[in-house]
């Protein structure tokens, strides 16, 4: 079992917007939400067209997301490719 060498990362963020910040400058729309658990930036998921919360990784290299949906606690992390407990 693998574990996730990214936790030393995580934050006490603030979410940066209700929903997806990049959809939501675009008019466009998004299936569930992530939240960077570095800088708090709020992006779509890999569900919906733009994957926001992929980009946002891919770009800046903030590995940890959550999740923005009600009832949902888990934390993912990108660059490991593995669920962090």
């Amino acid at each position: 079992m693998f574990t996730c060498t990214h936790v030393d990362q995580i934050r006490d963020v603030t979410p940066s917007a209700q929903g997806c910040e990049d959809c939501l400058r675009t008019g466009d729309t998004w299936v569930h939400l992530r939240m960077c658990l570095t800088c708090g930036h709020v992006g779509c998921c890999d569900s919906s067209r733009n994957r926001h919360a992929t980009r946002h990784f891919r770009e800046h290299g903030h590995p940890l997301v959550t999740s923005r949906e009600p009832g949902e606690s888990w934390v993912w992390c990108y660059a490991d490719e593995i669920p962090v407990s």
